[in-house]
């Protein structure tokens, strides 16, 4: 914590270490509503029958708060966080909680995965405050919006010497009318302090090939050789670490390093396949791992880490040709397609981690739910489905009486009995130990999984938050795209194309060229983010490599134009967050951390690289663009470069020599199939791929690259032609020499 933060934090600790007790509340009815019911976002349905009376973001709760000259009391969270349905129940659903809140705040609820620049602000607030944060975040405002306390979660009585919510409330409350004056000059030193933290000048420094170096030795120095990932429990999949891995490894293969890098990669992603993280049953992947085993998962399953991990999984098996890696890949797709695909092509963006159990007393209003009861089993439940093929379900995954959560993973006993399945063994030895072939164990452990599916499927399922974003869809169409190439699979291109005439019908402004952030039921009016726009062209330019169709690239063309005009700071490189239109957000700041989601200057900055190799001009403005952007963060890459690793992708990309794959020839002819085919095969990360079809696709091209227009087929057939800047090699049509190119 710095000291220009002080303030903030003097006023945390001396307001809310009262434990002063209080009287105990009820439960609240259900006839309540609030201005929450007209709103979009799941998340604020979920309070809009509250007691509490909550307010949406905006100038109406405000004006209110400067009209009676009240606090802001700021809670934002999303619709599948665990912690926030707790705080929800215990607090938010409490007419005593409620009646202390009406009376002395003007309460707002966000949706943070609706307003991530709102919640960005507020969270760098609580972070440097209080040296952590999460979900649900608690902040309390002037009403000039300017924090002065903040938190997390909040218990609603005092405990273990921490405050409950209710203190929390009532001396926030005092303090506000005994110290008004104090708190708002405080509150304006904080927003300055924060405002200077985000407006230092350029950086200094150096960025070379030493950065990349650098960041795989302080990955690896993080690694876990025992149980794949990095760091200790909880553990997260990370993707955006996986892809730099792998593209330090296609640098050199041969090095020591880059055989570290790929094992490493390949580890990680078997372990993760085989854990409990994975849900074997259904599909796809729960957000982390609350072990260092992977074995007992925080529940909620997350759109971007469905299309991370597909994508990472996809790169593993286009390098190894390992089926397994497939296999994955395909169980995350299937997935996606099957629960959590819109009737119209649409992505929607989670599912809960907690999921019903059984109803509580009606007059409450509440439904008990427990965190991964739609997914855990009992050994008898199992047994029972299964019959006589029990046996060597257990015995793979791990099935015990007793449960199977591992010691000291589960403290509060909430899988006491049950059994979160793992592969315990793999095919081979299950195989092994009951003298079967492995084809046949294969096959029974499907028909379980079927069976069990089936059964599981008539349980209370999970909350599905069915808001649509873009930025996250976008992750999700480049990895169906991705997907059709390296599996030759049409039916994933077909999704994928859907899925992108959704965006471009709902949340695409045709007159304006902007993007909408989400749509559920109808398209919401928050204007797209920087990260909606980054991995939305991001999608665009392999879709594009999947299907060929120029209108995608086009389009991809018009929103880097708009990102570009809207986001980037050309004073000092990089994309900012957020327009600065919006004046209640009183930050611009940009995203200086590859998380669970990559940053938007770390994808806008490939992303520009990648649309220089189609206009065949290295040299132009978005390439130069790209360099702006890579070295505004030479401070983070310098120091700490294994935080941006989606970054460290574009500049791996920057340093090497991209090259251009051109084949010549009708879309749909058996000898270019062929030949994308195999391209398709190689592992070919600075590699941008172009159809020349003879017709509407190449003349879009030729417009702005003039080698294009002259390639042709060569003696009748398809050729495919490999160049460096459009510097090509002799055309050839046989797939044999293609890959002996690729290979050089």
């Amino acid at each position: 914590m710095t000291s220009r933060f002080h303030f903030g934090f003097l006023a945390l600790t001396w307001l809310v270490t009262s434990t002063d007790a209080l009287a105990e509340s009820a439960p609240a009815p259900s006839e309540h509503t609030n201005r929450l019911t007209h709103e979009k976002s799941p998340y604020l349905l979920q309070h809009a029958h509250n007691p509490v009376d909550w307010y949406p973001w905006g100038e109406e709760a405000f004006a209110k708060a400067r009209r009676e000259n009240k606090p802001i009391f700021l809670s934002i969270g999303y619709s599948t966080c665990h912690w926030c349905h707790v705080m929800a129940h215990e607090s938010f659903e409490s007419e005593g909680v409620a009646a202390i809140m009406n009376r002395e705040f003007v309460n707002i609820k966000v949706d943070r995965e609706e307003r991530p620049d709102v919640d960005r602000v507020y969270m760098t607030f609580v972070q440097a405050t209080t040296g952590g944060g999460g979900w649900p975040m608690s902040v309390w405002l002037t009403p000039d919006l300017k924090p002065f306390v903040g938190g997390t979660y909040f218990p609603p009585k005092d405990r273990y010497g921490q405050p409950g919510f209710e203190t929390v409330l009532e001396r926030i409350a005092t303090a506000w009318k005994e110290n008004h004056d104090k708190i708002v000059e405080q509150g304006g030193k904080i927003v300055v302090a924060l405002r200077e933290s985000q407006s230092a000048g350029k950086a200094e420094g150096k960025i070379d090939a030493a950065i990349l170096d650098a960041a795989y030795q302080q990955i690896d120095r993080s690694y876990d050789p025992k149980e794949g990932g990095f760091g200790t429990a909880p553990k997260f999949p990370r993707p955006v670490t996986l892809n730099f891995l792998t593209r330090f490894y296609a640098r050199d293969p041969k090095s020591d390093s880059a055989k570290q890098a790929l094992e490493m990669t390949l580890f990680t992603l078997r372990k993760m396949a085989a854990g409990g993280m994975h849900d074997h049953i259904g599909g796809g992947f729960h957000r982390y791992s609350v072990d260092r085993y992977w074995h007992v998962p925080h529940f909620e399953k997350m759109l971007y880490d469905q299309a991370q991990l597909a994508v990472a999984y996809l790169d593993a098996f286009q390098i190894t040709q390992d089926r397994q890696y497939e296999a994955v890949a395909r169980d995350i797709l299937d997935y996606v397609a099957r629960d959590m695909t819109s009737k119209e092509g649409g992505f929607f963006s989670a599912e809960d981690a907690d999921s019903p159990v059984v109803a509580a007393r009606a007059d409450r209003g509440h439904v008990e739910t427990k965190e991964g009861a739609f997914y855990v089993w009992t050994k008898k439940e199992i047994d029972d489905a299964l019959g006589d093929a029990a046996e060597i379900f257990d015995f793979h995954y791990g099935v015990q009486a007793h449960g199977n959560a591992p010691e000291g993973s589960d403290p509060q006993d909430e899988f006491r009995g049950k059994n979160i399945l793992i592969e315990r063994h793999t095919i081979a030895e299950t195989a092994q130990h009951f003298k079967k072939s492995e084809e046949d164990i294969a096959k029974s452990l499907a028909r379980s999984r079927e069976k069990l599916f089936a059964i599981r499927a008539k349980r209370p399922r999970p909350h599905l938050d069915d808001k649509i974003i873009a930025a996250w869809n976008g992750l999700m169409i480049s990895a169906y795209a991705r997907a059709a190439q390296v599996l030759d699979e049409p039916r994933y291109l077909e999704i994928a194309t859907r899925a992108a005439n959704f965006l471009r019908a709902n949340l695409y402004d045709s007159s304006r060229k902007i993007l909408y952030r989400n749509y559920r039921e109808s398209r919401s009016d928050i204007e797209g983010f920087a990260d909606d726009y980054a991995l939305v062209i991001q999608a665009l330019l392999d879709l594009y490599e999947a299907s060929f169709d120029v209108e995608w690239l086009k389009l991809a063309n018009q929103l880097q134009e708009t990102q570009d005009r809207l986001f980037f700071d050309e004073k000092n490189g990089g994309y900012f967050s957020t327009s600065g239109k919006d004046e209640s957000v009183f930050l611009r700041m940009k995203d200086d951390n590859d998380g669970a989601e990559p940053a938007a200057s770390s994808v806008a900055a490939l992303n520009l690289l990648r649309l220089s190799q189609f206009r065949d001009d290295p040299a132009a403005a978005g390439a130069e663009r790209a360099r702006k952007t890579i070295d505004a963060f030479v401070t983070t890459l310098s120091h700490f470069p294994s935080a941006m690793p989606q970054m460290l992708v574009a500049l791996d990309y920057w340093l090497g020599k991209p090259r251009q794959i051109v084949i010549a020839g009708k879309k749909d002819a058996p000898e270019t199939e062929a030949l994308l085919k195999e391209v398709h095969r190689h592992f070919l990360p600075k590699t941008v791929l172009l159809l020349a079809d003879g017709a509407e696709g190449q003349q879009y091209l030729g417009d702005k690259n003039e080698a294009i227009r002259a390639m042709s087929i060569v003696s009748g057939k398809p050729a495919a032609y490999v160049c460096e800047n459009f510097t090509c090699k002799t055309p050839v049509t046989d797939p044999k020499l293609l890959a002996e190119l690729i290979s050089k």
